[in-house]
């Protein structure tokens, strides 16, 4: 009984000494947590805003129908004509400001709130609504990208020549001056993969014109052409005149705004990126952005150098000995040789853990990032000087364990385990919400479907499934995933569709007058309380054509005030149903005027 008792105290004296140190820790834990809150980012405290003005905007009578949104009637004044290409965030006039080292002048430098203009692009003298795809695939109006610079540099390589009214399209380039068909053939030849549905995504960086994308759309490859701001070329806004996917962009200190492994392939024809300087930190972005499994192809110098030193005004002992260099390099990341010809070379990206595994020694350069380096984070993020690793956990998203294009856009991919709340069902789920829809729009916007509308926008897609539903459409889907929400891009592109991180605070980035559909759901609903619902307008009146359309999908609350503002850029709207003729949201149908900017225009 004694021993019983003197247990008995032995465990009181212990819970007692227990109780302290617990209320230590939870006292610790506390603290832990109020100082997180106080430090924890800004994108995080807004992410909280974003649902709690959700909330509002859903079930309180605040937000309802009835206590709409109203402003003021506004208009809004022509710019200078010599904003007739105006790109906000990469704007020549604003480059003297940033540094010429590594190009950074070219990356995206928005403008501060006071510097915004709020007036409406004008189009160039004599514009014309854009020739109709697939014909605006070889020609185009020269008044619409009036550019003689390019046409006086580059038609001896056909990648374009003037005749009368138009540029015309040959489908040359510097590497390809006879055809970018041919030059496609080989390339199949040796990549068998390009010709079974394997390969699907890709990306061309300095892409020209755009011709070797524009010839893989035939052969079911959706290619995303990169190419920065320039004053002369205007590589991108050719491409999308054309009607071929593409976006402004440069491998400068930034991340490109893409998740990792994107892409199933990513070519460079002389596009006079130095994949060996800087420690190879711009090819280390390229392996970022590609699938396991994937493909890169390089022709020009020095691929083919025997041959050819001699037009490239160097030695050939310089060329040798930067192809050993490049050789080297990819080897260190993890590349192989896949097959070279002629004037291309492809190296594979690996997808076997164990050459990664070798690069963690401290000796080792480049070796693999670390746990703390997120590979998904690409909206204002530096370049990191290490290799990506191929995630053990994923299976099934390499190039070649991915179902085959078509069947992959309709197959949840392994990623979508990543988003909160995704899953196979919830995929399958916003699929056919998203058919219903696409069926609707067709009735409330005839156009959609027809070759009146080619180059179209999700403005806040999740999944990609408004470009599914209309895959067997001729036109092709931005899908742009805000850098606020969850990161479901990575989802979008491994069912073989394409798109980028955007924050719709800024302007995007491609050039005035490019897209002939623009489409947002919910999006001032979300990101009201961050973004000017002015500025936002305004920015879609920048990127669309004179003559496109906007289908803008949105809480009543808001639906006044979008319109009014509206028709301060001389859009022309009307109000429809959703498909489910609820009172809560509704569809604002526009449609943007042509009209030509003013003689006596002075507004900077």
């Amino acid at each position: 009984m004694k021993q019983k008792d003197e247990k008995n105290q032995s465990q009181s004296d212990r819970a007692l000494k227990i109780i302290p140190v617990t209320l230590l820790v939870f006292a610790l834990c506390g603290l832990s947590f109020y100082l997180g809150g106080i430090f924890c980012s800004e994108k995080s405290l807004l992410e909280g805003k974003i649902v709690q003005e959700l909330s509002k905007a859903v079930s309180s009578p605040e937000y309802s129908a009835e206590n709409a949104l109203q402003i003021k009637p506004v208009t809004f004044s022509e710019c200078s004509i010599d904003y007739q290409d105006y790109t906000p965030c990469t704007d020549p006039r604003r480059w003297k400001k940033y540094g010429y080292r590594r190009l950074t002048f070219l990356e995206r430098h928005c403008p501060p709130l006071y510097e915004r203009k709020e007036c409406l692009v004008p189009p160039p003298v004599g514009y014309k609504p854009p020739i109709r795809w697939p014909k605006s695939r070889q020609e185009c109006w020269y008044r619409n990208v009036p550019y003689d610079w390019i046409n006086k540099q580059k038609s001896n390589q056909n990648w374009l020549k003037k005749k009368g009214e138009k540029f015309l399209f040959p489908g040359g380039g510097t590497m390809f001056p006879k055809g970018v068909g041919a030059y496609v053939n080989l390339m199949q030849d040796l990549i068998p993969e390009m010709r079974d549905g394997t390969v699907r995504t890709a990306i061309d960086t300095g892409c020209g014109v755009a011709s070797w994308g524009g010839d893989l759309l035939d052969r079911g490859i959706l290619t995303l052409s990169l190419a920065p701001r320039d004053n002369h070329e205007a590589q991108v806004q050719f491409a999308l005149e054309r009607g071929i996917p593409a976006i402004l962009g440069v491998i400068s200190t930034q991340r490109l705004p893409f998740p990792s492994s994107s892409f199933d392939m990513a070519h460079c024809s002389r596009c006079l990126i130095p994949w060996t300087e800087f420690g190879g930190i711009y090819l280390l972005e390229v392996h970022r952005i590609l699938r396991p499994g994937g493909f890169w192809v390089l022709s020009g110098p020095p691929i083919n150098y025997e041959h050819r030193y001699q037009g490239w005004n160097t030695t050939i002992e310089e060329q040798r000995a930067a192809l050993e260099k490049l050789q080297d390099l990819l080897t260190s990341m993890c590349f192989t040789v896949y097959a070279t010809q002629d004037d291309i070379a492809v190296w594979q990206k690996s997808s076997d853990i164990g050459c990664y595994e070798k690069l963690t020694g401290p000796d080792v350069y480049p070796a693999t990032c670390d746990d703390s380096i997120e590979q998904d984070a690409a909206w204002y993020t530096p370049l990191r000087p290490c290799v990506t690793s191929p995630r053990q956990k994923l299976k099934r998203s390499s190039v070649g364990s991915l179902p085959k294009w078509p069947q992959r856009l309709n197959i949840a991919p392994e990623r979508i385990s990543d988003v909160p709340g995704g899953s196979g069902n919830a995929l399958k789920s916003d699929d056919s919400n998203w058919k219903v829809r696409a069926q609707h729009y067709k009735k409330i916007l005839p156009a959609i479907g027809t070759d009146k509308i080619r180059n179209v926008m999700d403005m806040n897609t999740v999944y990609g499934g408004l470009a599914a539903a209309l895959i067997d459409d001729p036109l092709w889907v931005m899908n742009v995933v805000s850098s606020y929400s969850a990161n479901t891009l990575p989802v979008v592109f491994d069912r073989g569709l394409v798109g980028t991180y955007h924050d719709w605070c800024e302007a995007f980035s491609t050039y005035p007058r490019t897209y002939d559909l623009l489409h947002l759901d919910g999006l001032f609903a979300a990101e009201s309380h961050r973004c000017h619902m002015k500025y936002v307008l305004l920015e879609m009146d920048r990127i669309l054509r004179p003559e496109g359309h906007a289908l803008i999908r949105e809480s009543s609350y808001f639906m006044d005030a979008i319109e009014t503002i509206a028709k301060g850029m001389r859009w022309n709207c009307h109000k429809e149903d959703t498909e489910n003729s609820g009172e809560n949201e509704k569809i604002l149908v526009c449609q943007k005027t042509l009209w030509y900017a003013s003689s006596t225009n002075s507004t900077r």
